[in-house]
């Protein structure tokens, strides 16, 4: 069961839901290679195609929005060694949050927001004795954005236009765990910083002046996650984890646009409440080479209004999957199908019935 394992504990990082939590989450960097036994390398792709559309009001023309929210791939990156019997290190490389929104119907149309990200984390793992360990690093975040608001929404003044450059900073990662192998029993407590970003902005807008060169603070939310995992019977484990982020300090208000009287200007987007995701899974390994897993996903819906960027509140989802074992490869491919809570924007347009389908897919090779 112990070699399966890492697999399925790596699953609460490994999932198409995450491709739109909370915020503009795309998913958390998979530290959990740390664990992985010698040296691996290990790459992973993941495809989500969301289906998210609403109804306008009356007072903004009725009809439906059409699908505002774009399919997207992530890639990540991991490798792995042990320096000695005591300390390893890992260097992991991915793209933990983004965003892609095109409304190309209605009062919204040509309504555009885009944001990129790129994470390399530097890692190291110290093992204290007695199963109990302790890693942390460092993580350098480099994100880029745009936006476009169509003239409708800037009360006939013209278009809107922000370009955020590419701005890179620092942050860390803390965590402890405690594993049993005999059991599959793993335990880890995960803290990644707050990241906040000092973009170099360009916006461009009658309303603004024309153009206005500025820098616009964007800060990307601290967590904590619990991760578990344990086995219940022979060739079976129960994993699971609980994740925290601090989504209410994210918000986006560039200078000459927060500057503009309501309801022209303010804030571009924004979240009002923290973000608590829960993951509970089931594996069964079926012979020596072949395993397969069960997860459900579930984040509470928070009420309130919603952005018209982001326009879903909490969700749903369901994954299943496989992992394949030969000599020293290891491959995890699963789907996954989310369903999204209802939410309402500013203007009382209702966002609802909407989800989400993932395939991902990871590729580990130990040597």
């Amino acid at each position: 069961m112990t070699r399966f394992a890492p697999g399925l504990f790596a699953l609460a990082t490994f999932s198409a839901t995450q491709g739109m939590a909370g915020g503009i989450d795309r998913g958390a960097l998979d530290y959990n290679i740390l664990f992985e036994t010698g040296r691996t390398a290990a790459f992973s792709l993941k495809a989500v195609t969301p289906a998210v559309k609403g109804g306008y009001i009356a007072a903004f023309g009725g009809g439906s929005t059409g699908n505002m929210a774009q399919s997207f791939t992530n890639l990540s990156f991991g490798f792995k060694d042990d320096i000695n019997e005591k300390l390893s290190y890992a260097i992991v490389i991915g793209q933990p949050f983004g965003a892609d929104a095109k409304y190309t119907a209605g009062a919204y149309k040509g309504l555009e927001a885009h944001w990129n990200t790129i994470e390399t984390t530097a890692l190291l793992k110290y093992r204290l004795g007695g199963g109990a360990s302790v890693f942390g690093g460092l993580r350098y975040l480099n994100s880029s954005a745009d936006i476009i608001i169509p003239n409708l929404l800037m009360g006939g003044t013209g278009i809107y236009t922000a370009k955020a450059s590419n701005d890179g900073r620092f942050g860390y990662v803390l965590g402890a765990a405690y594993e049993k192998p005999e059991i599959a029993l793993r335990v880890a407590l995960t803290y990644t910083s707050a990241v906040t970003h000092k973009f170099a902005t360009t916006e461009k807008s009658v309303v603004v002046g024309g153009t206005l060169n500025s820098v616009t603070d964007i800060t990307l939310p601290q967590s904590l996650t619990l991760d578990a995992q344990t086995g219940i019977a022979k060739d079976t484990l129960l994993f699971g984890s609980v994740r925290w982020a601090e989504w209410s300090k994210w918000h986006v208000k560039p200078k000459g646009f927060s500057a503009l009287p309501a309801p022209l200007g303010g804030e571009i987007t924004g979240f009002d409440h923290d973000v608590v995701t829960y993951t509970l899974g089931l594996g069964r390994k079926l012979t020596d080479h072949l395993s397969i897993f069960g997860s459900l996903g579930y984040e509470a819906s928070t009420g309130g209004i919603s952005s018209r960027l982001s326009p879903t509140d909490g969700y749903q989802s369901i994954g299943l999957g496989v992992i394949f074992t030969q000599d020293r490869i290891k491959i995890t491919a699963g789907v996954q199908y989310v369903k999204f809570g209802s939410a309402v924007d500013s203007t009382g347009t209702k966002f609802s019935g909407n989800s989400a389908t993932g395939f991902g897919v990871k590729i580990g090779y130990t040597f």
